[in-house]
């Protein structure tokens, strides 16, 4: 293996300090970034809960939806952990002209 280029070391170490202000910046805000969601109240962030196979169960668990670890897919989210936002279109209508 040859010396490191000068240009390569530089690019090295500005993308690494570019990740580190990122890291810092989402710390301070866990909004930040591209979802722009928080985290899911119902798996808190996992993506996963306890399976329906395992919540009933007299202590066998396994079934088709959680492949036999107890865990399946978060339905609030589903699977992402993040919020999702719920698609809504609000329309206003104006009253009828009431004559007086």
């Amino acid at each position: 293996m040859g010396p490191i280029d000068v240009t390569q070391l530089a690019t090295g170490l500005s993308v690494l300090a570019g990740a580190v202000f990122l890291k810092s910046m989402m710390d301070q805000n866990p909004t930040m970034g591209p979802t722009q969601f928080r985290r899911c109240p119902s798996c808190n962030g996992s993506g996963r809960v306890a399976c329906l196979c395992s919540r009933w169960s007299d202590g066998d668990v396994g079934c088709r939806t959680c492949a036999g670890s107890g865990r399946m897919a978060c339905s609030s989210c589903g699977g992402t952990g993040t919020g999702r936002p719920l698609p809504a279109q609000v329309s206003v209508r104006r009253p009828p002209n009431i004559p007086s």
